[in-house]
């Protein structure tokens, strides 16, 4: 029996619950369930929305009453849950300390993920990047790695990197963008575009540090360096990019090479606001499941082989699908591509 249970009810919990919920019979799963640790009452109608679409609730045992005089019908308390399923997706911002008081010790479940920010928890992963780096029986964590990582391995993967495997890439420099909060939160806001200190000497910030340790578990050492800025917007993340290569190219052949990647996207819109609305108006609840959105206008080349532009990370939406796809990997390897197709209609070729 495949079970698939879910810790956390965030930006990209909730949407991963109910993704996994809603298509759970064409991706073979008998049962999805979910862990939420606090009963409010301004969450009341986002549980009952999902427990109704099919998945079930599993809270601390000592918070069973609580849940349950908000209208709530949980099933299972938080560790039963996680021992008795085939894959537990981690989506909280302590997926490390997770894996070391409960991930560690439990033999049920085939694999474990967790997201973003929790680096050393396992191998790194995006979809279409390093499929072939995994190794079944061996990789039981995995990393799903940051939007804004996703959006850098898609540009060095798409403009600097041949489909057979040669690498062109020099140097890569990115600025990263951040917007400052998402819609569904009130706290994190700033006031005005605020700067971040560059902690990793060969790096600057994780960004570039985690699209590295990503290639790297395809053999690489790329030399990255990535800054960031929060911007004080609730929309999109953007980046500005700068790959010199080792040979030269065209503005042109830059657009073919972008343009010839399945989970890149382009757009000739120059706003957030619109790539955001275009994602309100057709992706899946909002949500664009391409790995990054590359402003077609703004590309340019200097010097005859350094790819400069902008592009726009699809946040909660790229993870989401390097998740299902690492779920799917641990249900069965060979029907991956097959149940994972559902979500084609989510990678945009243009927006």
């Amino acid at each position: 029996m495949n079970i698939v249970h879910v810790v956390g009810t965030g930006t990209i919990g909730e949407p991963l619950i109910g993704l996994l919920a809603d298509n759970k019979d064409h991706f073979g799963i008998e049962e999805v369930t979910f862990h939420k640790r606090t009963p409010l009452l301004t969450e009341k109608a986002k549980v009952a929305d999902l427990e109704g679409r099919g998945a079930v609730l599993a809270v601390d045992e000592e918070r069973f009453s609580s849940f349950q005089e908000l209208g709530h019908a949980p099933k299972y308390e938080a560790r039963e849950a996680i021992e008795r399923a085939t894959v537990v997706i981690d989506c909280t911002p302590v997926g490390n300390g997770m894996k070391s008081e409960f991930y560690d010790h439990a033999d049920g479940p085939r694999g474990f993920m967790a997201q973003g920010s929790e680096f050393g928890f396992g191998k790194m992963y995006a979809r279409g990047i390093n499929d072939s780096a995994l190794v079944a029986g061996e990789d039981r964590f995995l990393h799903i790695v940051s939007c804004n990582t996703h959006n850098i391995a898609a540009l060095v993967r798409s403009l600097a990197i041949d489909a057979d495997g040669t690498n062109h890439l020099e140097d890569g420099r990115f600025l990263c963008m951040r917007r400052a909060n998402d819609i569904s939160q009130d706290d994190g806001f700033v006031a005005s575009p605020t700067v971040e200190s560059h902690k990793d000497e060969r790096f600057g910030t994780h960004h570039a540090r985690d699209a590295h340790e990503l290639f790297e578990t395809m053999g690489y050492d790329l030399n990255l360096y990535s800054s960031a800025v929060k911007i004080n917007t609730q929309y999109m993340h953007s980046i500005q990019f700068s790959l010199q290569l080792d040979e030269e190219i065209t503005v042109e052949d830059a657009k073919e090479r972008l343009m010839a990647n399945t989970r890149v996207a382009v757009t000739h819109k120059t706003s957030a606001n619109q790539v955001f609305s275009f994602g309100r108006d057709h992706g899946y609840f909002g949500r664009i499941m391409s790995q990054t959105v590359v402003a077609l206008s703004t590309l340019a080349v200097r010097n005859g082989n350094e790819v400069v532009g902008f592009s726009f990370t699809p946040q909660d939406g790229n993870p989401l699908l390097s998740t299902v796809a690492a779920m799917l990997w641990y249900l069965d390897p060979e029907t991956l591509d097959d149940r994972i197709d559902i979500l084609r209609r989510y990678l945009f070729r243009e927006i």
